[in-house]
C-alpha cells in the first residue's frame, strides 16, 4: 500500500510518513489569487495552478518514483505526505498527482486529504513565494 496525504501546518503537526515535502516556499501560492483562494487542490483551476509551478511536476515524478520504489524493495506500506500552510491548495495538488502516478504501477494506492475542508487561515500565515 502507498498512502498519501495531504495537510496544513498550520492545522498541526504532520503525519507520520517516510517521507515529507513541505511546499510552503518551493511552489507558487494558489492562495494568493483571488479567483483560487476559495477554491482547494480538488478543484481543476488549482490543480493546474500548482502543476504549472516550476519544479511541480518533476516534485511529483520524483516523490511518486521514491514511494514505489521503497514500497517494492522493502515490501512495507509507505506513506508520503505533502504539506502547505492550510493543506488546502498545493500540497492537495501535489498529493493528487503522486497518487495518480502511483496508481499507475497497479499498487494499491490511498489518498487523504487531512485539512482540506478546514476554514482558510489567515492571509499573515501565507508567505509570498515564486
Amino acid at each position: 500500500m502507498i498512502r498519501v496525504v495531504s495537510f496544513g501546518y498550520g492545522h498541526g503537526q504532520p503525519p507520520a510518513a517516510e517521507t515529507t515535502y513541505d511546499l510552503r516556499d518551493l511552489l507558487r501560492n494558489p492562495f494568493h489569487d483571488p479567483a483560487l483562494k476559495h477554491l482547494t487542490g480538488l478543484d481543476a483551476a488549482v490543480y493546474e495552478h500548482v502543476m504549472n509551478t516550476r519544479g511541480a511536476r518533476e516534485l511529483a515524478q520524483a516523490a511518486a518514483y521514491l514511494a514505489v520504489g521503497l514500497n517494492e524493495s522493502t515490501g512495507a506500506d509507505i506513506t508520503v505526505a505533502f504539506g502547505c500552510v492550510g493543506g488546502r491548495h498545493r500540497s492537495v495538488g501535489l498529493a493528487r498527482r503522486v497518487a495518480e502516478i502511483a496508481e499507475l504501477t497497479n499498487r494499491p494506492v490511498l489518498i487523504e486529504h487531512r485539512d482540506v475542508d478546514k476554514p482558510l487561515l489567515p492571509a499573515g500565515l501565507h508567505r509570498r513565494t515564486r
